[in-house]
């Protein structure tokens, strides 16, 4: 019974569902857009674009994560206090440089595929993250640290066992933004040559086929809210260790 009252479990088997469905739902999307000679997308199988759309998510979120939490550990360091401003002015810039930009000018250098798509989720996914772990550092208190240098810790230990330990919750935080704006920005891959679940939605705008848009954007929601379920569950875990 207490899975059944999990909405997680809900949209889990709603997108299994989808993904068997809706290769078998031609009649269906034919009956809501007569207009359309060709309403079902058939080109790759939405199983293989739900996995290659997680791929590309998981690859740039993960260089975010390894790079913004790095940047945010060595800036709140003494030696890189004064570099602080800078990490976060080139994080910002890189949000607010448009994805398909980066995708424009990577192009050339990486050529077509999934590397230049993974570099602009990484640019786009990054300043949640660094703000996420600056904001969760600062706000450790200073009584903990003093404890950690009573009881012998060095700062490896200091930085493992209590700054990163009392942040987490905060940083998980900022990880599960960066998450969510790539799982919408990872749509557009498909523009160079990267398979993800945004290939129908850019073949149907681009055809004027909204049943293949539908079929895209839905897929690509209800894999925003199973991946916001699953983090909040891990931030929420992370909350409970840090208390």
């Amino acid at each position: 019974m207490r899975l059944l009252r999990d909405p997680l479990y809900w949209l889990l088997a709603l997108f299994g569902l989808l993904l068997w469905g809706l290769p078998h739902s031609g009649a269906l999307f034919a009956h809501w857009f007569p207009q359309l000679e060709r309403p079902l997308y058939q080109q790759e199988s939405f199983w293989q674009l739900a996995l290659a759309h997680l791929t590309l998510v998981i690859s740039g979120s993960a260089l975010a994560v390894i790079v913004g939490v790095g940047c945010a550990v060595f800036a709140t360091r003494s030696a890189g206090r004064a570099f602080r401003p800078l990490l976060e002015t080139v994080a910002a810039a890189g949000q607010t440089f448009p994805p398909v930009a980066v995708l424009a000018i990577a192009v050339p250098v990486m050529g077509f595929g999934a590397t230049p798509a993974i570099m602009a989720l990484f640019l786009y996914g990054l300043l949640p993250i660094l703000q996420g772990t600056l904001a969760g550092i600062d706000s450790v208190p200073a009584s903990n640290r003093e404890i950690a240098i009573g009881l012998g810790m060095g700062p490896w230990q200091r930085l493992w066992q209590v700054e990163l330990a009392l942040a987490a919750p905060v940083i998980m935080a900022g990880i599960r933004t960066s998450v969510m704006i790539n799982i919408g920005t990872a749509t557009i891959a498909s523009t160079v040559g990267a398979e993800s679940l945004g290939s129908p939605v850019i073949i149907g705008l681009s055809g004027f086929n909204t049943a293949y848009v539908i079929q895209g954007a839905l897929l690509v929601a209800l894999l925003a809210l199973i991946c916001d379920r699953l983090l909040e569950r891990v931030q929420r875990k992370l909350s409970g260790y840090a208390e």
